[in-house]
């Protein structure tokens, strides 16, 4: 079995162990890491072995740190945010390293996930191009009715700064979404 087999298999356990569930019984981490991956391959068809394990590892054990441990309020979100990025990053790197994979391919894939040089390193922006997209497509109602209190601006200005962060390439694929036409409106306000 090849290092990154050994690494998929090593990072899925890591996933099962997420005690949030999907409907239909899945770990709620694993469903998301289907899903990164999922828009990595499509946005980038020539996407390393190296890059579908470092997209399958964008919220590894995300679950162990939940977000109200930190304080309310925008400083608290980026704290918690941040230490997130560090923490995934360095437990990817240990389970690749664990599973044989080489250390610079392990480190780099570390950098990736720890976003790391964001709109400059390709790897780094595959990932967060999959991620805002798989927002986009899977979580975004959710997340507007958990802040409906929310004036319309504030929604708009956290798109707004999501879409920024896309490339072109991943501008385009949120473009083609089949959304509700309430976010499709949201949307239009924030790129307009």
């Amino acid at each position: 079995m090849s290092p990154y087999a050994k690494a998929r298999i090593l990072i899925d356990e890591a996933h099962e162990a997420d005690p949030n569930r999907t409907a239909d019984g899945v770990s709620a981490e694993l469903r998301y890491s289907e899903r990164v991956e999922a828009w990595v391959k499509r946005l980038c068809p020539e996407a390393s072995e190296l890059l579908c394990l470092a997209a399958n590892c964008q919220h590894l054990e995300r679950w162990k740190t939940p977000r109200q441990t930190y304080p309310a309020g925008r400083a608290g979100y980026l704290e918690w945010r941040r230490l997130l990025y560090t923490k995934q990053a360095c437990r990817a790197e240990e389970l690749l390293l664990q599973a044989g994979v080489p250390a610079g391919e392990a480190a780099e894939a570390a950098l990736w996930i720890s976003k790391t040089d964001l709109k400059t390193n390709e790897g780094t922006q595959a990932l967060e191009d999959a991620a805002i997209l798989v927002f986009l497509e899977n979580e975004i109602e959710a997340f507007l009715a958990a802040h409906e209190d929310k004036p319309r601006e504030k929604m708009v200005e956290i798109l707004r700064k999501s879409w920024r962060k896309l490339t072109p390439r991943g501008q385009a694929a949120a473009a083609g979404l089949k959304l509700t036409p309430a976010i499709t409106s949201l949307i239009q306000e924030a790129v307009a």
